[in-house]
């Protein structure tokens, strides 16, 4: 049992008699239902049937024929087929600059600027047409996982300068910019997510004078922005508590101002300190995107709901929530890894 237990994974799952109970019970469980998973997911599967009623003949696995069948819907939402090649070259932009801000060895600041600025720009060109030749597509028709995209690559890139600001403004000392901050941050992290987007769909247009509308994906992005900020800056004040009171003191003793110190000394360090909480957050937003689907947008999780009701398809709902749960997966789990990445990659200089 001691030779068995060397292993550190070894010895946290088979250390004690307790720790090794339950380990033999999960495998047990696991033992149990992955099988049967496994065949109705893969074995007994029906890959390819005209509808519901066709892949119930063809077999008693999954009904994956309804994901085929809704594949490019789920993605695009109702975009222009046409038209797609402007959503695939905005995510090929956005995978190319993401991934010279993670791996870059030098620049990687500037990568990192051109993420936040110059992406959004063109990804909105590209989107919503109307300028430089391209065809104007309303956001009514965007849709599907490119629409979870979306919100969350501008609620993210808006929340952290916005977070930054409240989280510098929570500590000034000035007391009324302060209490302003405070006002803010509580409001937004004490208001449920679900609450505002009703309140920015239902209540804005009453403040707004008549005949003047903001597009329903307007609101949700700037509603998502602002929750989401609330908690950057909370985040990025934990770091800036982090940073040691002697690095802007012996800043000031080199004879750089109060500005400098912090945009120059304290800034950057309790960046690379938040790392991980700014990573957490955003893994949370992009789950919460599924929630503009309640104020009339149609995000993944909206379409294939809405995909279950076609006639043809009606009641794959273990099919349809599958498919959105991988995705989800595969999505949240691309973050975390880029964001543990990033996080030793910004680590490097403090190790040196």
């Amino acid at each position: 049992m001691r030779a068995l237990t060397r292993h550190p994974l070894l010895r946290a799952l088979f250390g004690t008699p307790g720790n090794a109970a339950i380990t033999l019970l999960m495998l047990a469980g696991f033992a149990w239902a992955l099988p049967p998973l496994f065949r109705w997911m893969l074995g007994d599967a029906v890959w390819e049937a005209p509808n519901r009623a066709a892949c119930q003949a063809a077999g008693s696995g999954a009904c994956w024929a309804f994901i085929r069948a809704r594949f490019a819907l789920f993605f695009y939402g109702v975009y222009p087929a046409p038209e797609r090649w402007r959503v695939e070259l905005g995510l090929l932009l956005l995978v190319v600059i993401g991934a010279g801000a993670l791996f870059a060895r030098r620049g990687r600041g500037w990568w990192l600027l051109v993420l936040l600025t110059v992406v959004p720009a063109a990804g909105a060109i590209l989107l919503a047409g109307g300028l430089f030749g391209l065809a104007p597509v309303p956001t009514a028709q965007w849709g599907g996982l490119m629409l979870n995209v979306v919100i969350s690559f501008v609620a993210l890139g808006g929340a952290i300068p916005l977070g930054i600001a409240l989280a510098f403004g929570r500590r000034s000392r000035y007391p009324v910019i302060r209490l302003l901050s405070v006002a803010m941050i509580e409001f937004w992290r004490g208001v449920p997510l679900l609450a505002v987007l009703f309140m920015g769909l239902i209540l804005m247009p009453l403040f707004l004078p008549n005949g003047v509308t903001v597009d329903n994906l307007v609101r949700a992005l700037v509603v998502m922005t602002l929750f989401t900020s609330a908690y950057m800056a909370e985040t990025i004040r934990g770091g800036l508590q982090g940073v040691p009171n002697g690095q802007a003191e012996a800043a000031e003793a080199l004879g750089m101002h109060h500005g400098q110190v912090q945009l120059l000394v304290i800034l950057p360090q309790a960046l690379r300190l938040s790392i991980p909480g700014i990573i957490n957050i955003a893994v949370d937003l992009f789950k919460d995107t599924t929630l503009v689907s309640i104020v009339g947008l149609f995000d993944l999780m909206g379409v294939v709901t809405q995909s279950m009701k076609d006639p043809a398809w009606l009641g794959l709902a273990a099919e349809g929530y599958t498919f959105a749960a991988i995705v989800f997966f595969f999505a949240c789990l691309v973050i975390s890894l880029g964001g543990s990445l990033l996080e030793r990659r910004f680590g490097e200089g403090s190790r040196r």
